[in-house]
């Protein structure tokens, strides 16, 4: 057996390239999380009795031998298994024989593919999360550095009042606070088991959901089998917006750090590590890794509004279409995850000019306060705000 689907005409090989597209490929990652999934439900067909306890116990063994065959490299998906899931049944079968052909009781490759999808993003999200958290640490350790350095803060790229390092970095540490509580809400969704829904319209056999759910780490059961089908893509496309929420704001700051470190302010210095040099002008130190940052927002979210143009227009149930939701998602949570390190790394090894901070405390930052000082006096704010005025007129 190759397909799990395969019926009595062999398959045209354009037409299973075409649709299999990039799984093979994409699908090496999902292994361990399928084979997590397949474990849960072994142990639930045990529980309902389709299966004899010595047959959960050998499916769960050979599942955990693929699990590490994965980690040595030496489990591949080939191009006629179009993906890990028929990859993962062939090689159960080629070694338990007919038990390796009762793993999909009760199940599609549906609710399959969703469980393993969703486990895989649970991990990759705690993983963003704890690196994120790295990056508020760092943020706070240059406040700690820094922190009581004043420099110009700015309205409309001008002067506008006071400002110190000690704000600039508590405001992107507060931003990043919010991006964590978003990625806690995205996670809270993700963790909805779809298990025992099949292809989305439940099966045709009394099972235990919710054994399955907890044994294959879900907090809960999705409970509309509907709305399983429903909600992939829907799922992906929040958690990728839930992504560039987060590259927003490293957007945001790499665009300051740019700016502040130029020549012209030198409120900021970058580590000479991180800048790259030109091949023709021998004096150039160039902000790539920030520049980079601040352009690899606009991929991720562009991610989100592929996902949901996907899923748009679709009538409920399966489609074919949903496969491609796979490759935007992973391909947003690598760039995630590998902004925010490189982020982390700039933040550690910033320097601060504080002479080029000082220097740049022109009396106009002052304005404000000396409206405020007349204020004291009781003089009416809009009165105090004209005297001021003219004098900078």
């Amino acid at each position: 057996m190759t397909q799990l689907w395969k019926k009595k005409r062999e398959p045209n090989p354009d037409i299973l390239r075409f649709t299999s597209g990039e799984d093979p490929i994409l699908d090496q990652r999902l292994i361990p999380y399928d084979c997590k999934a397949s474990i849960a439900h072994a142990k639930m067909l045990g529980k309902i009795g389709i299966l004899t306890s010595e047959e959960v116990q050998k499916l769960v063994q050979e599942l955990e031998h693929i699990i590490l065959l994965h980690q040595e490299g030496q489990f591949t998906i080939t191009a006629e298994q179009e993906d890990c899931h028929t990859a993962i049944e062939n090689h159960l079968t080629k070694v338990l024989g007919a038990l390796g052909e009762k793993i999909h009781t009760a199940r599609s490759r549906n609710d399959q593919v969703i469980a393993a999808l969703r486990l895989f993003y649970k991990e990759a999200l705690t993983s963003i999360q704890e690196k994120t958290k790295e990056l508020i640490k760092a943020l706070e350790d240059l406040s700690q550095r820094f922190g009581s350095v004043v420099l110009p803060g700015y309205t409309h790229t001008r002067k506008a009042m006071p400002s110190s390092i000690a704000l600039w970095a508590g405001g992107y540490r507060e931003a990043f606070q919010d991006d964590l509580r978003l990625l806690d809400f995205v996670y809270d969704l993700m963790d909805q088991s779809p298990l025992g829904t099949g292809a989305g319209f439940g099966v045709p056999l009394e099972i235990d959901r919710v054994f399955t759910a907890k044994e294959a780490g879900f907090s809960r059961v999705q409970e509309n089998p509907i709305y399983v089908q429903l909600s992939r893509g829907k799922f992906e496309s929040t958690l990728v917006h839930g992504l560039a929420q987060l590259l927003l704001d490293i957007n945001r700051m790499a665009t300051d750090l740019i700016l502040f470190s130029m020549p012209e302010f030198g409120f900021f210095i970058l580590p000479e590590a991180f800048c790259t040099g030109s091949s023709i002008m021998p004096q150039k130190k160039n902000p790539d890794v920030l520049e980079l940052l601040r352009a690899k927002y606009h991929g991720v979210a562009a991610r989100s509004q592929e996902l949901q143009s996907l899923i748009a227009n679709l009538i409920s149930g399966y489609h074919r279409d949903l496969q491609l939701s796979k490759k935007p998602v992973m391909e947003a949570l690598d760039t995630t995850r590998e902004c925010i390190e490189m982020m982390t790394r700039v933040i550690q090894n910033l320097q601060v000019d504080e002479a080029a901070c000082r220097k740049a405390m022109t009396k106009e930052l002052f304005a404000t306060e000396e409206v405020y000082a007349l204020v004291r006096q009781g003089i009416p704010f809009r009165e105090a705000y004209r005297r001021v005025g003219k004098r900078y007129e």
